[in-house]
């Protein structure tokens, strides 16, 4: 498979073999893939600085809670309504035009807050969770369908480590720094710097030639019609829906694997709606210490795996596959439920290390799982993925903060993970059952996919070397 990103300095004529040519054009991919992520990490920075900085600023500019609740609601709707588009968009743009463009979306915005006068405020800050919900789904879409374009499919699993390494940092950087950027310089200032962070994104994004997804795809050039069928029907116009849901279809246990990612979104939302309480019971004087604490020990955990996941891939040339997320949602469930058990700092410190490990290979096995379905589908999956994502967030929050008024954190989070233990179990069994009574080939599986209304071409493509049995991938060595 050639790269997505295109050599400007490509191989000379005078180059001795084939072998020298892919390696020096996996080079220059990868060096471009880490600029790109250097761009996304930045812009990431943004979008949690703006987490806590917003929210700040909601209940400052209101005086109200529950405009804080509504504000979030809003950001989290926008995001369920452009996952459920965003596969149709990158049927019909590139990935680096709406990479782009969802960058600029979001900086654009941050500037309309920033001139908006006083009496416009309110408005403005529903514009803002409105864009910002949507462009960050659009965005983080496009980039995790391209992959596989720009690095090449046997490099997607670093790329996809690299990239959640990037965005774990940030992460920490930004809850870190929010309320010392706030308190220090004001909101004005805070609301800059978060837009800089989109257009330094956005003109990373723009330098790079990059052609994964839709229109610019490599893996389309040269089969516009059946792209075209694929979203076409009949005499009616395009039909996204259809097509996102024959990409759950097109592979047994693939669209558990994606109702399991909404039930641990729901069980994400538990421990940070019951992170806050918990920690005002340990420290009520001085409650924010042990959240960050907390999540800086997570993201350690997050890319010590990362680290660890990027040296096997490189020297084994496998992935860990469907199994390692089933086995990785078990693992950081547990882990989150004992975090809120009580137990000394010393071992919760731990506890939150193996969170943040298990929940770094349960993103990289996801990622690089969906990213095994076909360009004309892969978009689709990813963007009802994103929609199931925010739906089990949304709704967990919801019933989480009502819930904590009439039980412990650890009762609701308990409960909360504990649901996603029991539907990792249910996809482990599925998956494990599918390896029993199905050969490793390519007969098995395009047979499947054709049953489920996809042509051969569009099917997941059956590698008995990859160990594809599940459907997408599920690595055996």
């Amino acid at each position: 498979m050639t790269s997505g990103i295109e050599s400007a300095d490509g191989p000379t004529a005078d180059e001795p073999d084939d072998g020298s040519r892919k390696a020096r054009d996996t080079a220059v991919s990868e060096r471009r893939f880490r600029f790109l992520v250097a761009g996304y990490a930045v812009s990431s920075y943004g979008t949690f600085l703006n987490m806590v900085a917003l929210n700040l600023f909601v209940y400052e500019t209101t005086g109200r809670a529950l405009a804080m609740g509504l504000f979030m609601a809003v950001r989290l709707g926008s995001g369920f309504v452009a996952g459920l588009v965003v596969g149709a968009l990158l049927a019909r743009f590139s990935a680096k035009s709406i990479m782009l463009w969802a960058n600029v979306g979001q900086g654009g915005v941050m500037l309309l807050l920033i001139l908006a006068p006083e009496s416009l405020v309110t408005g403005a800050l529903m514009v803002v969770s409105v864009v910002i919900g949507a462009c960050g789904t659009l965005f983080m879409v496009a980039l995790r369908s391209s992959i596989p374009e720009m690095v090449g499919e046997d490099r997607r699993a670093w790329a996809n480590s690299l990239s959640i390494t990037g965005r774990s940092l940030a992460m920490v950087a930004g809850f870190a720094s929010a309320g010392v950027v706030v308190s220090l310089v004001g909101y004005t200032a805070a609301f800059l710097l978060d837009m800089a962070t989109f257009v330094i994104c956005a003109v990373t994004v723009a330098l790079l030639p990059i052609a994964g997804g839709g229109k610019g795809s490599g893996t389309d050039a040269g089969k516009p019609e059946k792209a075209g069928k694929a979203e076409q029907g009949g005499k009616g116009g395009p039909r996204w829906r259809p097509v996102a849901f024959l990409a759950l279809a097109a592979a047994p246990g693939l669209g558990l694997m994606v109702a399991l990612r909404g039930v641990d979104a729901f069980g994400s939302a538990s421990h940070n709606a019951a992170l806050p309480i918990y920690s005002t019971s340990l420290d009520a004087s001085n409650p924010a210490v042990f959240v960050s604490a907390f999540w800086c020990v997570w993201a350690l955990g997050n890319i010590g795996a990362q680290q660890v996941i990027q040296r096997y891939t490189q020297r084994t040339g496998k992935t860990v596959g469907a199994l390692g997320f089933g086995y990785g949602t078990v693992v950081m469930s547990a882990a989150f439920i004992a975090a809120f058990a009580g137990f000394p700092l010393a071992v919760t410190a731990v506890i939150a290390l193996i969170a943040g490990a298990a929940d770094g290979l349960t993103e990289v096995a996801y990622t690089s799982h969906l990213q095994t379905l076909p360009a004309t589908l892969r978009g689709h999956a990813f963007g009802l993925s994103a929609t199931f994502e925010n739906l089990g967030f949304g709704v967990g929050m919801i019933l989480v903060a009502a819930a904590l008024d009439q039980f412990s954190p650890l009762a609701v989070v308990g409960w909360s993970h504990g649901a996603a233990i029991v539907v990792a179990v249910v996809f482990l069994l599925r998956v494990a059952a599918l390896r029993r009574a199905e050969p490793a080939g390519p007969s098995g599986r395009a047979g499947r996919a054709g049953q489920a209304g996809l042509r051969k071409e569009e099917a997941v493509e059956g590698r008995p070397d990859r160990g594809d049995r599940d459907g997408a991938e599920v690595s055996r060595g």
